[in-house]
């Protein structure tokens, strides 16, 4: 069974505080939910693996360490949009896949609009990113379109979640690790995290 990790740090939970208020403006609000991604890059990386490179510095020749293997970053559209500038920052080198999905209001059923990925996830670390796992069913749809295109080195990446949410992840997918920053209470009777932050991708980009 993939490890549920809870990210914990005194500059996350203040800027999670930030992004639960319902007052909090949209650009104030988007400023944190990336600082928060960058924040919680150095955890959800912790333990990638290395090789040795040799190089030369201004005095000598040495061996150093760089990233074994390539990284990717997948969010899923629109909300996890939110955090990839901020992982990004961390990890200049990663490349950008994109999951669109969107979510059937009265089934809650996640049903996949585009999808664009890079050729080399075979051999990649995928981090799967939504701000909520909420149902599940997102994360779920999104990590099966990965591993049908060869995706095996896969984590979901996220702010918020929920005892729920993280069922249904670990059911469908137990060789996914899940990083969060906050496990909530529980889903409401429409889908929500309780207490949450709302809907992130309106939140993130105006649209309500």
């Amino acid at each position: 069974m993939g490890k549920v990790v809870l990210i914990s740090h005194p500059l996350i939970e203040h800027k999670l505080a930030i992004v639960r208020n319902k007052f909090t403006d949209t650009k104030t609000f988007r400023e944190n939910v990336n600082e928060i991604g960058s924040l919680v890059t150095y955890e959800i990386t912790r333990d990638l693996t290395t090789k040795d490179v040799k190089i030369e510095t201004p005095i000598a020749t040495t061996i150093c360490q760089e990233l074994a293997k390539e990284v990717v970053i997948v969010p899923i559209l629109r909300a996890g949009l939110g955090m990839v500038d901020g992982i990004h920052n961390v990890i200049p080198t990663a490349k950008i896949g994109h999951i669109g999905l969107y979510r059937d209001e009265t089934t809650l059923t996640p049903h996949a609009y585009y999808v664009k990925l890079p050729h080399i996830l075979t051999e990649a670390t995928i981090l799967v990113v939504d701000p909520m796992l909420a149902t599940g069913g997102s994360a779920v749809a999104a990590i099966n379109l990965v591993k049908q295109q060869g995706g095996k080195d896969i984590r979901f990446v996220g702010l918020v979640g929920c005892p729920e949410g993280i069922s249904v992840l670990q059911k469908h997918h137990p060789d996914v690790d899940i990083y969060l920053v906050a496990v909530d209470e529980k889903l409401n009777e429409l889908g929500y995290i309780v207490p949450g932050l709302g809907d992130c991708g309106d939140r993130l980009f105006g649209t309500k």
